[in-house]
């Protein structure tokens, strides 16, 4: 695919004042300036390893007061739009380094792209990982052709055995890092979505700790089309990125939550090739609340039967939150970068956005310990079409009056509307009626 389009000064000002790599990097030899040319190389290279996802328009659409766009990253074989980087990464590699095989330390989104694909192209793979990791984790990399290997109980022990490992029998030790050929695969998400959305006015990428991406794919945006505004989302838990902005450097948050929740999104990785990048060609980044990427994701869930992690549904976030008003009657691609999400996560997160988003409620009331009151009450529920979820009867320590119980109900409703309709029905009957507030 060629694309003619103006030069590449804007890039190379951006990187003009790029240090020397520190030590940590585990490609040093790769941090070079990253080039249109670069990325356009990495999706010839790249095209028959990984899917062109689908760039699709959203029901939310209406909803939200532009058209959306759905770039959907988590179709990719391991969920993660982190395989188009790492497969770009393992290509480039001499044949004797692939001979001896690579490894890596983490069972992050990363880690498995680089179990999948290394075992693709018959690269021998190992991953470390702590004990306490989770076994599903464990048994996915497995499943992609790595040798998992449990070591330490932090992943800080995991890393130190991950190094000494790669020592002691030429391995090659693997990090997310910002080496221009990394940086370069993940930036063919930019040439998909300019090529699928025409007429775009913005692109709103996850931002945070590894903001990888949203640097790889700002350089082929901003290229191809300087008046697209890219957008960076990041947790307000840890503004990490913003910080780092106004540093000059990349800042190290001490404040970071590395909950499985937030995932990838957590922790500092970028270096300054991304940090640069990101000052120069990013029009804005803006974070986001906890409740905001629930709700994102109980709306994906909904509306596009897709199943997200903090991750891949922070982007949509800022939407759902107000924080891009600019953007109305505007048409933006949003990025869903990833769908990793665990099991017991997803039932925890979907009942914590019904609850934030006032459709499971829970009330309680006292009355009468007499035939027929219980069904009065269900009576009232049932004409007010809520669906009952539980219901709790306490009777020895009520202290309002003798021969009383009170009742905690919980019940789902469709909607806020529906939540105050139901609520100004039973402080009809029931004027003592209490509700837990969320």
């Amino acid at each position: 695919m060629k694309i003619v389009s103006r030069n590449e000064e804007l890039l190379r000002e951006a990187l003009s004042c790029i240090p020397q790599p520190s030590s940590r990097a585990s490609l040093a030899s790769c941090h070079k300036l990253i080039r249109f040319e670069d990325i356009s190389a990495a999706a010839f290279k790249i095209q028959c390893g990984v899917q062109k996802t689908p760039c699709m328009y959203s029901r939310l659409s209406k909803q939200y007061g532009m058209d959306i766009y759905l770039k959907k990253e988590f179709l990719q074989y391991t969920g993660s739009v982190k395989e188009r980087g790492v497969l770009y990464l393992l290509m480039s590699l001499p044949q004797e380094q692939q001979r001896k095989g690579v490894i890596v330390a983490s069972d992050s989104n990363f880690s498995m792209a680089v179990a999948h694909h290394a075992s693709e192209l018959r690269v021998p793979v190992f991953v470390t990982v702590a004990s306490s990791t989770a076994p599903a984790r464990v048994r996915t990399c497995r499943d992609y052709g790595a040798v998992v290997i449990s070591y330490g109980s932090t992943a800080r022990e995991a890393q130190l055995h991950a190094r000494r490992l790669a020592q002691e029998n030429g391995y090659l030790y693997l990090e997310e890092e910002d080496s221009a050929v990394y940086l370069s695969g993940l930036g063919t998400v930019g040439l998909e979505v300019y090529e699928q959305v025409p007429k775009l006015d913005a692109v709103i990428f996850p931002a945070g700790g590894h903001c990888g991406l949203l640097a790889g794919a700002a350089a082929a945006l901003k290229h191809l089309n300087p008046h697209i505004s890219v957008i960076g989302v990041e947790s307000e838990s840890f503004p990490v990125l913003q910080q780092s902005l106004k540093a000059g450097h990349p800042t190290d948050d001490q404040a970071c939550n590395n909950h499985h929740f937030y995932g990838d999104v957590s922790g500092v990785c970028f270096g300054s090739n991304s940090l640069q990048l990101t000052g120069k060609l990013v029009d804005k980044v803006v974070a986001v609340r906890e409740e905001d990427i629930l709700m994102s994701m109980l709306r994906l869930l909904e509306y596009e039967r897709a199943t997200i992690d903090a991750e891949g549904a922070i982007g949509l976030a800022a939407l759902v939150a107000g924080k891009l008003p600019e953007l109305k009657g505007k048409r933006v691609a949003v990025v869903i970068c990833s769908g990793n999400l665990e099991l017991h996560l997803l039932q925890e997160c979907i009942a914590r956005a019904l609850t934030l988003d006032s459709r499971v409620c829970r009330f309680s009331l006292v009355i009468s310990d007499c035939p027929g009151d219980m069904s009065k009450l269900l009576e009232i529920l049932a004409r007010e079409e809520a669906r009952v979820l539980d219901i709790q009867q306490e009777r020895t320590f009520v202290t309002s009056e003798l021969f009383a119980v009170q009742v905690t109900c919980t019940v789902e409703t469709r909607d806020k509307i529906h939540t105050a309709q139901l609520r100004n029905a039973l402080l009809e009957r029931y004027p003592t009626t209490a509700w837990t507030e969320r």
